[in-house]
């Protein structure tokens, strides 16, 4: 039996249809993600004199960030910016047939069995997305943080992603980056 009926419910819920590219598996590849905090609330700080200033909020966030390369060996992030009510973060996630290759290197068998136990587990993770499940651990343990410190926060409950295509695509997106605390005045996500 299901629980999805023929009026667009799930376990009598509207759903939001996802807004994630049917014919991408969200497992290796390079993103440009922009993840906003609830109802755009300015938490993480705020922009004065040409620099972002960061409240503790958004000094954990950044922490949280610089972590996730090494709570994830196949991943890395390298550019991010804290703006003062969202995150933007180029993520680049290492291709799982490579990372299988890499991690089954002709040892013994117990090394052989780690590793394959650790690329098994990329392959679950692939099945629901993997960005979306590293993105969800990031945005719990901030989250996390704040309420255990009795700091009001709150993440939107989706992110946006891009799927980056090429080089001259991944630099007009880091020079946006880059550029973005200059350019709050004008940013879309400002106010």
């Amino acid at each position: 039996m299901t629980d999805k009926t023929d009026n667009g419910l799930f376990q009598n819920r509207y759903r939001i249809p996802s807004s994630r590219a049917s014919w991408h598996d969200y497992g290796g590849g390079v993103y440009f993600i922009t993840i906003c905090t609830s109802g755009r609330v300015c938490y993480f700080g705020e922009i004065a004199d040409g620099e972002m200033r960061m409240s503790e909020i958004g000094r954990y966030t950044d922490a949280c960030i610089r972590k996730i390369e090494s709570l994830h060996t196949d991943i890395s992030v390298p550019i991010y910016q804290i703006m003062p009510n969202h995150v933007h973060l180029v993520v680049i996630i290492e291709d799982i047939t490579n990372l299988i290759k890499k991690e089954t290197p002709q040892c013994d068998v117990s090394t052989a069995r780690t590793s394959m136990r650790n690329a098994e587990m990329h392959q679950v993770a692939n099945a629901c997305g993997y960005l979306s499940h590293v993105l969800s651990r990031f945005k719990s343990a901030v989250t996390k943080y704040a309420h255990l410190n009795g700091i009001p926060f709150g993440w939107q409950a989706r992110f946006h992603d891009r799927i980056v295509r090429n080089q001259d695509e991944l630099n007009r997106i880091a020079e946006y980056i880059e550029n973005n605390v200059a350019n709050w005045n004008s940013d879309e996500l400002n106010g």
